[in-house]
């Protein structure tokens, strides 16, 4: 299924879905974080071909936010929906994001802003261009970080970091954005997509079941103490036993040759 600003390609095992509104930096219109962008993780989410997901930008940014011309509407269908569809309005996506079975990347080709840095924040692996630039501007609209950034920024960078970005406002390039842990690597411009895609690929062909435990027992391990952590670990472990991967993971290991995951 289409959906206008959005744009889902897929090959050899990668997702690769675009903020397309280049005109408008690729701006989140209601439509598009209300029901585009969580309409598409589903899809990703059931469709056992996709291995990996990359969300990326058009054009010179990656995400400036919520588009400030939709926020009327936003605050007209807010007033409209009880308490809890207003959080579901809001965050609905960022959920679907957070828990998608799969490794997440962000190629960060440009500005990111507001909701923008909330979809990075939600990605397992942060490449930036050297030309991308950050900023938490929900204050200078009067608002809070959404989408999730309150919960992950603070345990990505820390509460006096997350505080001072979140406080005023200001805006950091790529290179401070890497220094302080925000994004995971630099890279020039030209070969953003290129890097990002070999990332992509190499996971595309690791065992998808395992994957999908790291990444529920990394988030787990964001909220549990150690013993719960370690039950986790093992329901894990017990789980992934039991799967043909294990197995060829066990077997091409034996008999010297590359390991062929099937996801099963």
């Amino acid at each position: 299924m289409e959906y206008e600003g959005l744009k889902l390609e897929k090959s050899e095992g990668i997702a690769i879905l675009t903020l397309n509104r280049p005109q408008k930096l690729n701006a989140i219109t209601v439509e598009m974080g209300a029901v585009g962008l969580s309409g598409l993780l589903r899809e990703i989410q059931e469709d056992d071909d996709v291995r990996v997901l990359i969300i990326t930008g058009a054009g010179r940014g990656f995400c400036v936010g919520a588009d400030v011309n939709t926020l009327s509407s936003l605050t007209q269908l807010a007033s409209k929906l009880k308490r809890q569809e207003r959080l579901q309005a809001v965050g609905a996506f960022a959920l679907l994001l957070y828990n998608l079975e799969k490794p997440v990347i962000s190629a960060i080709n440009g500005v990111a802003a507001g909701a923008g840095v909330s979809i990075t924040l939600l990605s397992d692996i942060r490449i930036a261009s050297e030309n991308a630039r950050f900023g938490m501007v929900f204050v200078e609209r009067g608002l809070i970080p959404d989408c999730g950034a309150t919960f992950l920024m603070p345990r990505l960078l820390g509460t006096g970091k997350s505080f001072e970005l979140m406080y005023t406002g200001d805006v950091i390039g790529a290179k401070e954005a890497e220094r302080i842990g925000l994004v995971d690597r630099v890279v020039p411009h030209d070969k953003l997509m290129d890097e990002t895609t070999a990332l992509a690929k190499r996971l595309a062909k690791a065992p998808p079941l395992a994957l999908a435990q790291i990444r529920r027992a990394v988030h787990s391990g964001l909220l549990n103490n150690l013993e719960q952590q370690l039950y986790f670990e093992t329901y894990a472990q017990n789980f992934l036993f039991g799967t043909e991967d294990f197995l060829e993971g066990v077997n091409s290991f034996l008999e010297k040759r590359e390991p062929q995951f099937k996801g099963r």
